[in-house]
């Protein structure tokens, strides 16, 4: 069997390298790795491959720096010429990045199965490329691999039972990679406090929109005063900040980190502030609690069992919420995502097809 699996964002690649380590374990399947380009740079791409053990691209369309048409469009031209080579038997596709839909897009024209991991979640805001998407991409998906209940809850609200489209739990492939590569992680090579905050800012809803951007960052400054935020700041929000004129002082900016980096981040803040799904439930496997810079979350189960707050860009729910957290912080005593097994269940239901 030959599996085409098309990543280009960097939660892409981990979720990516979690399965790629099970389809090794068979040689009954070959696997072929495309990179979109999606995300390029030394830190936020290149980095990943190296210390993850991702195996190296089979081929690189390096897409990126564009509109979403034009890179999107991009993308589907690149894929369709290598996909008409390689004729593989399925197109593995993760998440809701622009380098999903082309994946799940491309493929479909030419009448190969689409596989997406991550499908079904929701976050019904239509103002985010994100939730367009996902929705399309489980819509023309063949199986659609699921983290959780809530996200096949989605589907079938959504008539996915009358659709030709095989639905599966598998749990969450991220909490696969989190315990493996938890003993791997590495502290950054920066002096950093004994305790922090550790936040991440780079959702095109609030690196647009200043308003919002300066409420983020405004209430960044006024708990860093207390307890030192840390936050790898991501090249799209640095430009944003400078064009905008917001210069945190109090806020400890670092350059991006690779995934063995962060996840020391992790196990060593206090707490979590972003706007990243990832984020959000890597805070829950890591056993932080977490608030969302967001007005919405996919993830929530998170927020139900209270583990996770949704404080969005409102600087008093921000500062109330971070409050909150510090007194009473959550007991993580309940199975989300499943037994860190969701990449052997992908694994095993593609080679029953």
């Amino acid at each position: 069997m030959k599996i085409f699996t098309i990543i280009g964002a960097r939660p892409q690649f981990i979720k990516a390298a979690a399965v790629s380590r099970v389809f090794k374990k068979t040689s009954r399947i070959k696997e072929i790795i495309v990179h979109t380009g999606q995300h390029f740079d030394k830190n936020m791409s290149d980095i990943f491959f190296e210390e993850m053990s991702i195996p190296k691209p089979d081929y690189n369309l390096e897409i990126n720096s564009l509109s979403h048409g034009a890179m999107t469009g991009r993308m589907l031209e690149g894929l369709e010429k290598i996909i008409l080579k390689e004729k593989p038997d399925f197109v593995l596709v993760y998440g809701d990045t622009n380098s999903t839909i082309a994946g799940a897009l491309t493929a479909k024209k030419l009448h190969i199965k689409v596989a997406h991991v991550e499908a079904g979640l929701r976050s019904f805001n239509m103002d985010m490329p994100e939730e367009i998407n996902r929705i399309l991409t489980d819509r023309i998906s063949d199986i659609l691999f699921c983290p959780t209940d809530t996200a096949i809850k989605n589907l079938r609200n959504e008539g996915f039972d009358n659709f030709p489209a095989t639905i599966i739990k598998n749990g969450d492939v991220m909490y696969d990679a989190a315990l493996f590569y938890k003993t791997k992680a590495r502290k950054p090579n920066v002096n950093l406090p004994a305790k922090f905050i550790l936040a991440t800012v780079h959702r095109q809803e609030n690196t647009d929109d200043i308003k919002r951007l300066k409420s983020i960052f405004n209430a960044l400054e006024t708990i860093s005063k207390e307890t030192k935020v840390v936050l790898p700041i991501h090249p799209r929000t640095r430009k944003k900040l400078e064009s905008s004129n917001i210069t945190p002082s109090n806020i400890m900016l670092i350059d991006p980190v690779g995934y063995l980096e962060m996840i020391w981040l992790i196990t060593h803040s206090e707490l979590i502030m972003t706007d990243s799904g990832g984020l959000q439930k890597e805070a829950f496997f890591f056993e932080k609690p977490c608030i969302t810079l967001r007005d919405e979350t996919e993830w929530v189960e998170l927020v139900i069992n209270g583990f996770n707050t949704l404080a969005g860009a409102d600087y008093d729910k921000i500062i109330t919420s971070y409050h909150k957290f510090w007194k009473n912080k959550p007991e993580f005593n309940i199975e989300l995502y499943g037994k860190g097994n969701a990449s052997d269940i992908i694994v095993q239901s593609l080679l029953r097809q």
